[in-house]
């Protein structure tokens, strides 16, 4: 069976962040490839988080060109078609 295809999936996170681990947890055990962006190290990618979303919270998890803020798991499974 082939692997299904998702849509690009970025995570911006914080280290300290439990829904941000959350997340990446759920991510892995449903094998939806994803890349993290960790933006206590990364102050542009901070800025490009804020740009997109208006706001400063993390986890903000970006599927597609749809920017979903917190741990949302309806959205993202609707997103994902899960």
């Amino acid at each position: 069976m082939a692997a299904k295809k998702y849509p690009k999936v970025i995570m911006f996170t914080t280290p300290t962040c439990s829904y941000c681990r959350k997340a990446k947890q759920y991510f892995r055990q449903k094998h939806v490839p994803f890349r993290d962006v960790d933006v206590s190290k990364d102050q542009a990618a901070a800025r490009d988080m804020v740009r997109r979303s208006g706001q400063q919270g993390v986890p903000q998890i970006l599927i597609g060109n749809k920017v979903i803020v917190g741990f949302d798991r309806p959205k993202i499974d609707r997103l994902l078609g899960l």
